[in-house]
């Protein structure tokens, strides 16, 4: 038998999720006969898969060893960067600065990541308090690639990632940028259309739909224009992948130091942008549903203020 100690960290996850994350190799008929044969117990008590778990609650799993991790080596920590900048939080969310090539997660380099400095962060706090072979871990809500600076949204606990979550996908946040682009792009709101290879890790603008094609919408704004560049201030209406690295691509104002969609003449006139020049400089929250219980934000802007690209636009 093993035993769990449930904490507001798994607060709302459903009691059959809690039991898959926990285990290793169950199967789904196995996972279900125990539910009917009482080898799941909260609180001494039998509880059917959906149960959603409480702060506190003793989860108590009657099951053979073999469905349990065994104990490994701890693998070492990737090496650390620069100490975590928090621009705001509260109980549930943070709003972190991810510098630019700062990775958002863990990937095989080994790099710093900025999901394990958040996780390092709460544990030192005390704001994270695992219980042992808990499934939740705090997260981050969205991501940035890596060579762009700027805001991360992070959930503290379950709940906070499910509903962030769902205010990301339903579009009751609104993403503004600032980008550094050749040329001087058209200004307005633009639609385009894209299509994603995953094989090449690639993205494609087009002028027409496609059925393979997704709609696209960027708003953009030049702020300022220096030396044959331009300091623009870009909307995202829809949020694919790579989006407004290929759309002011396909405009023929590629971002400066993109290696993947940029010129490269351009690029290697400016050899010190090593990184495409895309910072995420604001959030901003309307018409979250209450049942959401992060609609608190709504109404709300966060912004960061002084990003490293604004001084770096200065020095062209």
């Amino acid at each position: 038998m093993k035993q769990f100690t449930a904490t507001t960290n798994e607060e709302g996850v459903r009691l059959s999720r809690f039991v898959e994350k926990v285990t290793v190799g169950l199967p789904s008929g196995v996972l279900y006969k125990s539910f009917r044969n009482r080898r799941i117990k909260v609180n001494g008590k039998r509880q059917q898969p959906d149960y959603r778990i409480m702060a506190g609650d003793v989860i108590e799993l009657y099951l053979v060893d073999d469905f349990f991790p065994k104990q490994t080596e701890q693998k070492p920590r990737p090496k650390k960067a620069k100490p975590l900048t928090i621009v705001r939080q509260d109980e549930n969310v943070a709003f972190l600065y991810k510098p630019a090539h700062l990775l958002c997660h863990s990937d095989r380099t080994g790099d710093a990541n900025l999901v394990d400095l958040f996780i390092d962060h709460l544990l030192a706090t005390g704001e994270y308090r695992p219980a042992g072979g808990a499934p939740f871990k705090p997260a981050i809500c969205n991501r940035l690639d890596r060579g762009t600076e700027g805001l991360v949204l992070a959930a503290k606990t379950y709940q906070a990632l499910r509903d962030a979550t769902a205010i990301i996908r339903e579009g009751f946040i609104t993403k503004q940028y600032l980008a550094i682009a050749a040329h001087r792009p058209p200004e307005g709101r633009l639609s385009a259309f894209l299509k994603h290879d995953e094989a090449k890790n690639r993205v494609f603008v087009y002028k027409r739909a496609a059925s393979d094609r997704k709609p696209i919408e960027t708003g953009i704004e030049v702020l300022c224009e220096k030396n044959g560049f331009s300091l623009c201030r870009i909307t995202l209406y829809t949020g694919r992948t790579h989006q407004i690295r290929a759309h002011l691509a396909f405009l023929g104002c590629p971002l400066l130091g993109d290696r993947k969609y940029g010129d490269k003449d351009i690029n290697a006139a400016h050899p010190s942008f090593t990184d495409q020049a895309l910072c995420a400089v604001q959030m901003s929250f309307d018409q979250i549903p209450p049942e959401n219980t992060l609609c608190y934000l709504n109404g709300e802007t966060v912004k960061l203020e002084n990003p490293e690209l604004l001084r770096r636009f200065a020095e062209l």
